[in-house]
C-alpha cells in the first residue's frame, strides 16, 4: 500500500470518527462547530492531495510517454548512423581497391 492510500485511509478514518464522535456525544455547541470545521477542513486537505496525485500522475504518463519517443529516436538515429558508416566502409574498400587497380595500369 502506497504512503498516499495509506495517508487516505487514515484520514477516511479519522473522517468517520469525527462523525461518529459529533453525533454520539453530547457536546457544548462550540466544540461540535469546531469538530466540524476540522472535518472540512481535512476532507478539503484531502481532495486537494487528490487532485495533486491525479496531475503528478498525468506528467508522469507524458514523461513515459516523452521518453518512450526519445529512445524511439535515439535508435532510429544510431541505425543511421550505422548505415552511415557501413557504407563509408564499403566505399573506402571499393576506393583502396580502384587505386589498386590503377596502381597495376601504371606499372
Amino acid at each position: 500500500m502506497s504512503s498516499f492510500e495509506k495517508k487516505e485511509q487514515n484520514l477516511n478514518q479519522l473522517i468517520n470518527k469525527l462523525n461518529l464522535l459529533s453525533s454520539s456525544y453530547s457536546q457544548p455547541n462550540n466544540e461540535i462547530e469546531k469538530i466540524r470545521t476540522e472535518k472540512n477542513e481535512l476532507a478539503n486537505q484531502k481532495r486537494e492531495i487528490e487532485k495533486k496525485n491525479e496531475e503528478l500522475m498525468r506528467e508522469h504518463t507524458y514523461l513515459k510517454q516523452k521518453i518512450k519517443k526519445l529512445q524511439l529516436e535515439i535508435n532510429k538515429r544510431t541505425e543511421l548512423e550505422d548505415k552511415f558508416n557501413q557504407d563509408i566502409e564499403e566505399l573506402s574498400q571499393e576506393t583502396e581497391s580502384l587505386v589498386n587497380e590503377i596502381d597495376k595500369w601504371q606499372m
